[in-house]
């Protein structure tokens, strides 16, 4: 009778939610004056460092021996080409299938510029030539270093237990209503944090998360803004734990007030707060397994047409004759404007914890509220300026309002302008796929 009722309970009890998790750091500052990426009024390179910069590797391990990792950056963006590079040697080096990598870049403003300087050039002046090769030079660095840091992640795992919970910061206001009151005004407040745990009960790594611009300073100082400071803060309260930050949906907030330096510790304090606060919670448990999925979707841009651009090469504004010459040479070369884009979408579900979803694009915070409005506020983290941050992703609502983050901003870029009607839609039947692939299905009713 003993026997069968052991066989019973064992049958009964829950399979294993065994974690493994190794977690890495790599100093990504660079050595020598570089331009920084991020605002186009800069005429000259960055003169100091005001404070380190990283890439950081979280490799997760679940029980079925997947291995899932997450890089994050302080960086203004990374680009598909490059995250697809690194994704590959992933792939070769480690067995890492492209749904389990992910890749968030803080949008820092006061990092490095990487990859092409095309949309710099004009400021750079007796600085271009030289910006091409440190640039450049950067930019393979970066390619190796993030790859390294990959590696010593995954080669470092752990046992480890996960626990997941959400809490508050309330710094961030919507920024598109400075100056147009009549616009609503949404923001997302929520600071989800993941904490991981070795058997001794020490605080292993922390990833956490916001939807906010890095954007509290417009000078010529290397740091990681607010988000550079809640990571050193959470880091030096919590001795041998690795901070990791994950940048929302915040095409639209803004830090405000901004421009003084204190701010970027007064915010970054107030953001490590938020997450303290949530550590010293009984933290939801996480099993396992991990699902991931990954979609490339297709974004169109708008149509537009040779003589449009041909009318606007005569502009008095300098910025739409600039950004008119690049579409009438890539017309030249190719026949045609840049018609679509590839946009990633995707979805890491952690047992029946959570789910985050990762999107690529600097995301306004529309998209968020929606995802979080269907698959549960509680149990779902939204991650923009992932996998390819190639320009602002309005939702229908921002598009039709127009404005900077409508769509004017491409006018500083390669791509032809402004998105098309369809571009929530497009996006938000992608992450209904990727949500039905890991198994989201909805919030609780």
């Amino acid at each position: 009778m003993n026997r069968i009722l052991l066989l019973f309970v064992l049958a009964a009890a829950p399979a294993s939610s065994a974690w493994k998790a190794g977690v890495a750091a790599e100093n990504i500052t660079p050595n020598e004056p570089i331009w920084l990426a991020g605002y186009a009024s800069r005429d000259r390179p960055a003169s100091e460092v005001r404070q380190e910069i990283f890439a950081k590797a979280l490799a997760l391990e679940d029980e079925t021996g997947a291995v899932s990792v997450i890089v994050t950056l302080d960086l203004v963006g990374i680009r598909r080409d490059l995250a697809e590079e690194i994704a590959s040697h992933a792939a070769t080096a480690h067995g890492i299938p492209r749904e389990r990598i992910l890749f968030n870049a803080s949008h820092t403003h006061s990092a490095p510029l990487v990859g092409s300087n095309s949309s710099y050039e004009h400021r750079m002046g007796s600085y271009l030539e030289k910006q091409k090769g440190a640039v450049a030079r950067y930019t393979d660095s970066l390619r190796d270093k993030i790859s390294g840091v990959v590696g010593r992640a995954v080669g470092s795992r752990e046992t480890v237990t996960l626990g997941f919970e959400q809490g508050y910061a309330g710094f961030a206001v919507n920024r598109r209503r400075v100056g147009h009151r009549e616009y609503p005004g949404p923001v997302d407040h929520d600071v989800p944090v993941l904490a991981l745990k070795s058997p001794d009960g020490r605080l292993k790594a922390i990833l956490f998360g916001y939807a906010c611009h890095n954007t509290i300073l417009a000078d010529y100082t290397i740091h990681g803004d607010y988000a550079g400071y809640a990571q050193q803060f959470l880091e030096e309260r919590h001795p041998g734990a690795v901070a990791l930050f994950v940048q929302g949906a915040g095409a639209d907030s803004n830090p405000l007030p901004r421009r003084k330096p204190e701010h970027l510790q007064r915010y970054g304090a107030t953001l490590a707060d938020g997450v303290d606060e949530v550590l010293a919670k009984n933290m939801k448990p996480v099993t396992g397994p991990l699902r991931a999925a990954i979609e490339f979707a297709e974004v169109r841009f708008a149509p537009h047409t040779r003589e449009e651009f041909e009318q606007r090469a005569k502009s008095g504004n300098e910025t739409e004759r600039r950004h008119a010459a690049k579409q009438l040479e890539q017309y030249a070369n190719n026949g045609k404007f840049i018609e679509t884009h590839p946009y990633p979408v995707q979805a890491w579900r952690f047992g029946q914890a959570f789910t985050m979803m990762a999107l690529a694009g600097e995301l306004v915070v529309d998209y968020a509220l929606r995802i979080k409005g269907k698959y549960g506020w509680d149990n779902t983290w939204v991650a923009g300026y992932s996998n390819d941050v190639f320009g602002y992703i309005p939702s229908l609502r921002v598009l039709k309002e127009g404005g900077y983050e409508g769509g004017d901003a491409y006018y500083f870029g390669s791509f032809p302008g402004h998105l098309a009607p369809d571009i929530e839609d497009r996006i938000w039947a992608a992450v209904e796929r990727v949500a039905a692939q890991v198994g989201s299905q909805g919030a609780a009713r």
